[in-house]
């Protein structure tokens, strides 16, 4: 397959207290300040540098759709910007194959003056295409949009929303080889998004080129195979999107929170008998955890001291939703867990979590331990964060999402055959095992 992008030791210096003349309007506005004594400081240097971009490379191959993530100042709409030639690299050099069509932000690439009609017809021109070209696509690019009533109404009229549609509807719509995406998802409701997100689609699989940036984590898996992820400017990792993501999340959780020393917490109940000291959340290779997604394994470590040996010892596990209602107890009791004798001085104990059936969002863990006759000797809740991210789950690119409720079921759908045995083969694809069967 052709390649449509190439990037091949691309860097992008600012120098911070000086305005870079990447453009006309820079340099014009430059000049202006100067003369009304406005501009930089003569005492400014070239010594106090940020490289946005630090030898960057990397290859895209026509028709890929690409995720590109990280923190904030990572470099990735700096990437894009470049490629989008709006900015200059300041060394290495780029390849990009075809028509391109770039939407970075809100409003991008709109002339204030002019109405929806008459941008539409400008960014088709800037894109080199015939008036009846933008013309055949006019339609189409109104009713995504959703602006009929406010098609001939100037744009410094419009609300942030509409121009984010307007936005989208024509980068999408105007046939580009090449589309540049940051953070289209942020602006918007849900309809919205989940349209841009399937436009985004036909258009990936109609061959075109799509370098998406996003902090939505599930729609990066969702769309993209391939993902890229940048930090400090450079290219961390570069592959299966799943698994980039999972580093992702990884380095960006904070590691106090994966583990919460419990000794000093006053906020808790019971004889004082058993009291935990530690709380972790680990992963199923035993690792501390934080960021975990829906459908993901869990593990709790729990470690405790006893005062003195203790009999037929139960401990439980409490979660609550963000709004404090209790989701579940998890205890040995309840499970058949008997534990005979629990030795006096420091012991641990690990619930595992086969898979974490949850919505994404926030959710507080409580811990206990009792004795046989519900005499709770440490009771602790909300004592723990927890953190359930996006997943595609069912594979089916979609992915799970907090507005569809608390908890998901791992499930499969099936139609009956026809007891005629008309289209029994339609039946037959239709009930086959998806992912869900790996759990079932």
């Amino acid at each position: 397959m052709p390649r449509s992008i190439l990037v091949d030791r691309l860097s992008k210096k600012y120098t911070l207290g000086e305005t870079q003349n990447t453009m006309l309007r820079d340099a014009l506005v430059n000049t202006l300040r100067r003369f009304t004594g406005r501009g930089a400081r003569a005492g400014s240097s070239g010594s106090n540098c940020l490289w946005a971009l630090n030898e960057i490379s990397f290859e895209v191959q026509q028709g890929e759709v690409v995720g590109l993530i990280g923190r904030n100042g990572a470099g990735k709409s700096t990437l894009l910007k470049v490629l989008s030639r709006i900015t200059y690299p300041t060394s290495g050099r780029m390849e990009v194959q075809g028509r391109v069509a770039s939407l970075l932000e809100v409003g991008t690439g709109f002339h204030e003056e002019l109405t929806g009609r008459e941008n539409i017809y400008l960014n088709g021109s800037i894109l080199g295409m015939s008036k009846r070209e933008i013309e055949s696509s006019m339609d189409q690019i109104v009713s995504f949009a959703d602006i009929d009533g406010f098609l001939d109404t100037p744009i410094k009229r419009y609300s942030s929303g509409m121009r984010m549609r307007l936005g989208f509807s024509v980068a999408a719509h105007l046939n580009p080889d090449v589309l540049f995406v940051d953070e289209v998802l942020a602006v918007g409701d849900v309809g919205f998004q989940k349209k841009c997100l399937g436009a985004m689609r036909e258009l990936g699989s109609g061959g075109r080129t799509i370098l998406f940036v996003s902090h939505n984590l599930a729609a990066i898996e969702n769309l993209c195979k391939r993902t890229i992820w940048v930090s400090g400017g450079k290219v961390q990792m570069d592959g299966d999107s799943r698994e980039v993501i999972k580093a992702y999340l990884k380095s960006v959780s904070v590691p106090e929170q994966s583990g919460v020393d419990l000794t000093a917490v006053d906020t808790r109940s019971g004889t004082g008998l058993v009291r935990f000291t530690r709380l972790e959340l680990c992963g199923p290779d035993g690792l501390e955890q934080h960021a975990v997604h829906s459908g993901d394994p869990l593990v709790l470590k729990m470690q405790y001291v006893c005062q003195r040996p203790m009999p037929h010892l139960h401990f439980g596990f409490r979660l609550f939703s963000n709004l404090g209602t209790k989701l579940t107890d998890l205890h040995t009791w309840g499970t058949g867990f008997d534990i005979p004798m629990t030795p006096a001085g420091p012991g641990a104990i690990t619930l595992e979590i086969d898979f974490l059936n949850l919505m994404p969002g926030t959710y507080y863990i409580g811990i206990w331990a009792a004795s046989n006759g519900g005499e709770f000797h440490d009771v602790l809740d909300h004592v723990m964060t927890l953190e359930v991210e996006p997943s595609d789950y069912f594979g089916s690119g979609r992915g799970i999402e907090s507005r569809f409720g608390l908890i998901f079921f791992p499930c499969r759908w099936k139609i009956p055959a026809p007891e005629d045995g008309s289209n029994s083969s339609l039946a037959d694809a239709i009930s086959m095992p998806t992912t869900c069967d790996s759990i079932a």
